[in-house]
């Protein structure tokens, strides 16, 4: 039988702040905000997510002439059914182990 690998807790935060929404377009700073994870960390998660087919990520042009063109990100139909299971097996897990979910 095939062990499921557990998700980091980066990961983990990232995913679910990407399943609050989960079919809508967020910018990597954006995603930093609302996880407090730093660049360092986010965006070699990022990179990894949609290297593996779990994220789509695509070029938007600056709404200004002012800024850089920036990437996007959001979970595929495969990162949806993932992101879903890793959130479950974390919370069965501490449930397992008699420890409180997280919030």
């Amino acid at each position: 039988m095939p062990r499921t690998r557990r998700a980091s807790g980066q990961t983990l935060d990232l995913l679910r702040c990407l399943l609050e929404e989960p079919r809508t377009w967020r910018h990597g700073y954006e995603l930093s905000k609302a996880t407090e994870l730093m660049s360092g960390t986010l965006y070699p998660i990022l990179m990894r997510l949609s290297e593996r087919g779990l994220l789509e990520h695509k070029w938007v042009p600056p709404e200004d002439g002012g800024r850089l063109p920036r990437h996007i990100y959001r979970l595929t139909a495969k990162g949806l059914a993932h992101a879903k299971e890793q959130i479950e097996l974390c919370e069965s897990t501490r449930v397992a182990l008699g420890r409180p979910r997280h919030a």
